[in-house]
């Protein structure tokens, strides 16, 4: 089955997106349309497919005001339709490669006993080896793979969004208790619908030219 937009769509669809300033409170995202971002959220590429993240939908207006706190002031958190807390691991270890190879065997009627070898090399790298050894920054990479797809599928779908660098990670993973989770706050994205009064709307989008970014060799 044929999914591809045309390039036409494509563009005019990142052309209408930008970093939401100014949220529209009284207009929530659709259920059906929610599910379809949450599972674009499942369905991001990941290294070795280990999908080491979390993502936390912090609906709750008292965790939000919260947020609020420790998120320079930016209103989006508590206005937006849904706020998303993406989270990576902090370390790797050898049950989580050993939960993905029983998935895999589970979903593709594989044993697991013949994906040893790809078990031991994920181990011998993510666990022991010089990407263990940087286990939280490798997953920090994998998480803003998830950050960028969401915002992708949520322009496709006409959904505004904000990526929120702009927080103190310490204070959310306390305020979200993920202490001793094995999980960390990495980055945060604001979702809804934006405001008649966002100025940034009407902005004309400024990105260097294609030739000052793009080369080929």
């Amino acid at each position: 089955m044929n999914h591809a937009l045309n390039p036409e769509q494509l563009l005019q669809a990142l052309e209408w997106r930008y970093a939401t300033k100014v949220f529209d409170p009284a207009r929530k995202i659709p259920a059906d349309v929610w599910t379809a971002l949450e599972k674009s959220l499942v369905l991001t590429p990941s290294s070795y497919g280990l999908q080491p993240y979390h993502f936390l939908i912090v609906q709750d207006p008292a965790k939000r005001a919260a947020l609020l706190s420790h998120s320079w002031g930016q209103k989006q958190v508590v206005d937006c339709s849904h706020f998303v807390v993406l989270t990576s691991r902090t370390d790797m270890k050898e049950a989580d490669v050993t939960r993905l190879i029983a998935r895999i065997s589970s979903v593709r009627g594989i044993p697991a006993e013949a994906l040893n070898s790809y078990r031991n090399m994920m181990i011998s790298d993510v666990v022991n080896g010089a990407r263990g050894k940087i286990a939280h920054e490798w997953a920090t990479r994998q998480t803003y793979i998830a950050l960028g797809g969401l915002m992708t599928a949520a322009a496709m779908l006409g959904v505004d969004t904000c990526p929120m660098e702009g927080l103190d990670p310490a204070e959310y993973d306390k305020i979200l208790h993920l202490k001793g989770t094995g999980y960390a706050t990495v980055v945060a994205c604001a979702l809804g619908y934006r405001a008649a009064t966002d100025k940034y709307a009407s902005l004309a989008k400024v990105r260097y030219a294609t030739e000052e970014l793009v080369r080929v060799v």
